[in-house]
């Protein structure tokens, strides 16, 4: 029951994020990018109907087509996001923060993009276009990312028959700003570093070092060198940018000869970065 109200709550905040991107910075600019918000605005200009009054009808039939090609678990996913979301399009204003429009399409997409990377976390989804992709997935095998481009691709190429063609342009950099601060969100905010050290004469000394001064676990691995096979061995730690700059000191200290790969990490799990044991 805990966990159920956790992602109740999440959902709501991720909905009222979704609907202050769209009435505050994308609506107003008559930025289309895509989704059943995209069509809630064309069709809010075209035929002067709320976008939260097409919104909600538009999720109904996907929430009804959701029950009976997908299942329920799908639906139940669908279900609160689906009906918060016009009421939330409803209840915030139509405000232009403002005038920018550049800047407005910059933060809106921000805005969009964190709120659908909360709901994909725990596995929600606000309906709409996104139940289309996912039948026509499921009963023909149409990739998925497929689905959702093409859908998307329709609604931002009709916002240049209603909006123009810098609405146009304007939307489908929302996109790919959207498609970017998700990916990013979704390989972890916190990067870590990965060394592989490699050294001709003091391995032993900066593997000593590293433990003192970083206090972290360390791999080794027995390579073979390409040019005359010579056996050696070569160390693996992952850090926190912080200590990063630590080992480096230390490492250059023992061997500013040593050999060194660091790799940008998206995401690490275990003892010392994301599991505590209980005391």
């Amino acid at each position: 029951m805990r966990k159920r109200l956790q992602d109740v709550a999440v959902i709501l905040l991720s909905i009222i994020v979704l609907g202050l991107a769209i009435n505050l910075f994308l609506g107003p600019h008559d930025i289309a990018a895509g989704g059943v918000t995209g069509i809630g605005i064309l069709l809010e200009d075209v035929l002067g109907i709320d976008r939260s009054l097409v919104v909600f009808v538009l999720n109904g039939v996907m929430l009804v087509l959701t029950f009976i090609f997908l299942g329920k678990s799908v639906f139940f996913n669908t279900l609160l996001g689906s009906l918060f979301l016009p009421l939330v399009l409803a209840i915030v204003p139509k405000y232009m923060v403002t005038s920018d429009r550049f800047f407005s399409v910059v933060f809106g997409s921000i805005l969009f993009a964190v709120a659908v990377a909360m709901l994909y976390r725990i596995g929600a989804s606000s309906g709409g276009t996104t139940i289309p992709p996912l039948i026509l997935h499921k009963y023909t095998g149409l990739n998925t990312a497929i689905g959702f481009f093409l859908t998307d691709a329709l609604i931002v190429f009709s916002s240049l028959f209603v909006f123009g063609v810098e609405s146009f342009l304007f939307a489908i950099a929302s996109i790919i700003l959207t498609s970017a601060v998700m990916a990013y969100i979704e390989l972890g905010l916190d990067r870590k570093k990965a060394i592989f050290i490699m050294s001709e004469s003091h391995l032993d000394d900066i593997k000593q070092a590293l433990y003192r001064d970083v206090d972290r676990g360390i791999t080794v691995f027995d390579v073979r060198g390409g040019f005359q096979g010579e056996n050696r061995e070569m160390l693996m730690i992952v850090l926190t940018r912080n200590e990063y700059q630590t080992a480096l000191k230390t490492i250059n200290a023992i061997d500013q000869r040593s050999f060194m790969i660091v790799y940008n990490v998206a995401d690490v799990h275990g003892l010392g970065f994301s599991y505590q044991p209980r005391v």
